[in-house]
């Protein structure tokens, strides 16, 4: 959930072309052993089936098996730290999201540093965030529902996944960007957030458009914006945030791979290769289309620099909200 700043913007529009075109190393690191991708949640998310989806083309590339390993717990901290512990032999590697930038501003102290102990190998992709609302809302724009907000202060109520999630951050910031008044509803997951946004309990919610695309379909929810800077392929029909005039509200769930700092980087540049290759192959394209992600591909220097400025971004968000790590 993250904004697609002006380095991952241009992996967007060329990155996926350039990236292939990086040398072989001259010598490469020998993996002998199956690899494992760590994904800090559990299986069946956004993350865990990206994961998935990338692993049988990294299998290929480095003739070994690719094991998903499920770590779930401490926000995504307890898995995110396994990378970070991991000796650099490529042997592990770990998929990271949203959260990963959010927490260094969470969490007072963290069991490793975002910034010092990973090596950032490529952001594969970005789910935008879609704002709906229950159809008993009279907004059908977000400047509509941007000033019922404002002649009701803390009428309206949007709910997330808990605090300090991507989606919670996510109405914060449109709370600081807009000015609107709006109550925040901690869930204990989104599936309970839009189950209430669907029964009426609550007014609004941000989602991922795979979870967006069904209830509006069906006529259940109804979407004001969707947070990328142009209309995506998924949901032509939703306009942005942009186009309403508030380009600031920008959040989105990220998905890339980290290992841990001082694999060799022929390897980092060998697991990066195979991404974007495979990327760049239609049936993955189709896959993740359907899964509701924008696929990215940028390098390892562009990805470690997308990873700072989110840091710095969502800690400003986090700061000025006041928002606490869900116990």
């Amino acid at each position: 959930m993250v904004a697609i700043t002006r380095a991952v913007a241009g992996a967007v529009s060329t990155g996926l072309c350039l990236a292939v075109l990086i040398p072989p190393a001259a010598a490469q690191t020998s993996v002998s052993r199956p690899i494992r991708i760590i994904v800090p949640y559990v299986p069946g998310g956004g993350t865990d089936t990206l994961a998935r989806q990338v692993a049988p083309y990294l299998a290929e590339e480095f003739r070994q098996q690719v094991l998903v390993d499920n770590r779930p717990g401490g926000s995504s901290t307890i898995g995110t730290q396994m990378v970070a512990k991991a000796p650099p032999d490529g042997e592990t590697i770990g998929m990271i999201d949203a959260a990963f930038v959010i927490n260094p501003s969470l969490f007072e102290k963290l069991p490793y540093d975002a910034q010092k102990d990973f090596a950032p190998i490529t952001l594969i992709a970005l789910s935008p965030l879609v704002l709906l609302v229950h159809p008993t809302v009279p907004a059908k724009t977000v400047r509509e529902l941007v000033a019922l907000a404002k002649q009701q202060p803390g009428k309206l109520h949007y709910g997330s996944a808990g605090n300090g999630t991507a989606v919670h951050l996510a109405g914060e910031q449109f709370r600081a960007v807009t000015g609107s008044k709006v109550e925040h509803i901690p869930y204990k997951g989104s599936g309970q957030a839009i189950t209430d946004l669907l029964g009426g309990q609550i007014e609004m919610a941000f989602t991922v458009q795979s979870s967006a695309k069904p209830h509006m379909l069906a006529g259940r929810l109804r979407a004001l914006a969707i947070t990328t800077p142009k209309r995506t392929a998924v949901l032509p029909e939703v306009p942005t945030f942009t186009e309403a005039g508030y380009p600031g509200v920008d959040a989105k769930s990220i998905n890339g791979l980290i290992a841990p700092q001082s694999t060799p980087r022929d390897y980092i540049n060998r697991v990066h290769r195979a991404i974007v290759q495979a990327l760049n192959k239609r049936e993955l394209q189709d896959r993740l289309n359907d899964l509701g992600f924008e696929r990215v591909g940028n390098t390892p220097e562009e990805f470690a620099a997308y990873i700072r400025s989110e840091i710095v971004k969502w800690g400003g968000v986090v700061k000025s909200s006041g928002a606490k790590a869900a116990l």
